[in-house]
């Protein structure tokens, strides 16, 4: 049986390369913003939020000198420190351009003067409207809770502002694989669902999943959690920086506790390894999610390619156990 989130996982390559050809002026004009800026904000929630989390961390393992904050939306909101008129800019991520806490905050910045960015899929939306420079995602009506076309164009717009605006030594390397994104994502479709269909089975049965990754992984890592997991395949999950892993999870890693953890070679993924080597030797139940696996991509764009595998893992769960994982129970009848 196929669930809409399957038409909408295989749209992913069409919708990045559409985006990065219809938005290329923008992208490059918020760019030269960034550039003149002396900070930027970078706001979201749910799956949105992980984006913003993955190009920080990535972008502050670059070494550039670009200073980036994240926030939820009220979080950004309920900020005291901003001040009237600051050289700063505030790009706002939503799939629907209408997320009550980001929408609140983007109409915040604007009242402070500070320059607006949109990053929504819906061109009528709020967001779009207000923000100083709206940019639209090309994916079409997006229906399954899960985000994946507007979780890959999202991230897609902030790595090409963030990297284009930044020093990084490997930066036009990086770039042109971001380019290269849509056809490796098209290859990792067809050749990563079969492996990820038998582990999904294999783990059905489990009720929760811990999540651990480091730098840029740690974004997927609560995507992963917090809307894939738990939204789509209804399943109890946690995400943790692998560094965090001996500061709490330490103590719940016992036989046969499933962790998934993401690890690309990266610097600080020397940390994630004693992470895996602690729950092989408890037997935990690690599920290991290795970039040389998948692709020789840089380092910094590994949720790219990870996301893909990861979300087959996730709609496979969600199936066997009944669930179709683009429905949902709760969202969008809680208002606050």
């Amino acid at each position: 049986m196929k669930y809409k989130m399957y038409d909408e996982m295989m749209e992913q390559p069409e919708s990045l390369q559409k985006t990065f050809e219809s938005e290329a002026k923008k992208l490059d004009e918020v760019s030269q913003l960034v550039l003149d800026a002396d900070k930027v904000y970078l706001i979201g929630c749910g799956s949105s939020i992980s984006t913003c989390y993955s190009v920080r961390d990535a972008i502050r393992m670059s070494s550039t000198n670009i200073n980036i904050e994240v926030y939820t939306g009220y979080e950004f909101y309920y900020n005291k420190k901003l001040v009237e008129k600051e050289n700063s800019i505030a790009i706002f991520t939503s799939q629907s351009g209408e997320t009550a806490d980001t929408l609140a905050s983007l109409r915040r910045a604007n009242e402070f003067g500070i320059h607006t960015v949109s990053i929504s899929n819906e061109p009528e939306s709020s967001m779009i409207a207000e923000a100083k420079t709206p940019i639209i995602t090309r994916c079409e009506t997006e229906t399954a809770i899960l985000g994946t076309k507007t979780y890959i164009t999202q991230m897609g717009c902030l790595y090409k502002i963030l990297f284009q605006a930044s020093d990084y030594e490997n930066k036009s390397v990086l770039l042109a694989q971001l380019d290269e994104m849509p056809e490796m994502l098209e290859k990792l479709l067809l050749t990563t669902e079969d492996e990820n269909r038998q582990l999904a089975e294999k783990y059905k049965d489990e009720d929760i999943f811990y999540c651990l990754g480091s730098g840029p992984n740690f974004g997927l890592a609560y995507k992963l959690a917090m809307t894939m997991l738990m939204e789509g395949a209804i399943k109890h999950a946690c995400p943790e920086y692998s560094a965090e892993f001996r500061h709490g999870l330490i103590e719940r890693a016992e036989k046969d506790v499933p962790v998934i953890i993401i690890r690309s070679g990266l610097e600080s993924d020397e940390i994630t390894q004693k992470a895996i080597d602690f729950c092989e030797n408890l037997e935990a139940k690690s599920i290991i999610y290795s970039l040389e696996d998948y692709a020789d991509v840089d380092k910094l764009l590994s949720p790219f390619i990870f996301v893909i595998p990861l979300e087959w893992f996730v709609y496979y769960l969600a199936h066997f156990n009944g669930e179709d994982p683009g429905a949902t129970r709760h969202i969008g009848k809680v208002r606050y």
